[in-house]
């Protein structure tokens, strides 16, 4: 009876073994592991025609980004305990003359940041301090992400914690050239 048993699990072991099919078809293209980016941009803004903004600059987006993608973008605000500190736009600022405000816009091929004045400031009356040799950080975020719980844990606010949720690091920050429109 064991002499049966073995000889049978031996036949079954070199069936199995000597199976073998066709290759089958390739499968789909995988992640390439990028499931956000991040870029920085330092600014002087030039005047806008349009009596809406008081200053803007635009940046391309190359390669553009989907329809879907949303873009977040944080103003460089100081330095505290030897880390950057990043505010999220818009953010408002009150001077004598008025109020104005730092404020994006996005399309999939390009994003510009601008000044937004309120009617009742003069912009020339914006000091330098806001116009020139400003910096921002952008990130953009895949469209596909907002069917995620994850997205409904990010707190969009908190510069590093949405770097931390992505999987971004500052290594990944690439340096993004302004245009003129």
């Amino acid at each position: 009876m064991k002499k049966i048993f073995l000889f049978t699990a031996l036949a079954a072991v070199s069936v199995f073994q000597s199976c073998e099919g066709p290759e089958g078809p390739q499968g789909p293209a995988g992640d390439d592991g990028l499931i956000a980016e991040a870029f920085e941009v330092t600014t002087s803004f030039v005047d806008d025609p349009d009596p809406y903004f008081a200053f803007r600059s635009f940046f391309p987006l190359d390669p553009a980004i989907y329809a879907s993608d949303s873009i977040l973008v944080y103003e460089l605000s100081g330095v505290e305990d030897g880390l950057d500190v990043w505010k999220p736009l818009p953010q408002v600022y009150y001077t004598n003359t008025g109020s104005f405000q730092y404020n994006f816009d996005f399309t999939t091929n390009d994003f510009s940041i601008f000044i937004d004045a309120t009617p009742n400031i003069d912009r020339n009356t914006i000091d330098s301090f806001y116009r020139n040799n400003v910096t921002f950080r952008i990130v953009i975020v895949p469209g596909y992400f907002s069917r995620t719980s994850a997205t409904q844990r990010l707190k969009i606010p908190e510069y590093y914690d949405v770097m931390q949720q992505y999987g971004l690091d500052e290594s990944d920050v690439k340096t993004l050239p302004q245009t003129q429109k």
